[in-house]
C-alpha cells in the first residue's frame, strides 16, 4: 500500500501546536508511523500485535 493510498492521523493525545507528533495509519496487518512534521520522509510499518504491546508499555509509564 502506498503512503497516498494510507488514512493518516495523529494521536488524541498529540498537542495542539503541532510539534514532536508522530502519525499513524491502519492497514490489515500492520499499523504504519512516520513524522507528522517531514510527511515526505519514509514510514515504518510494526505488526499490530506489536503495536499494541507498545501502547501498553508506554500507558504504563504515564
Amino acid at each position: 500500500m502506498s503512503t497516498t493510498e494510507l488514512v493518516w492521523f495523529k494521536s488524541s493525545y498529540s498537542g495542539t501546536q503541532g510539534d514532536d507528533c508522530v502519525e499513524v495509519a491502519l492497514t490489515e496487518q500492520a499499523v504504519c508511523v512516520r513524522d507528522s512534521k517531514d510527511v515526505t520522509r519514509p514510514h515504518f510499518a510494526v505488526g499490530r500485535e506489536g503495536w499494541a504491546r507498545f501502547v501498553g508499555f508506554a500507558a504504563a509509564r504515564a
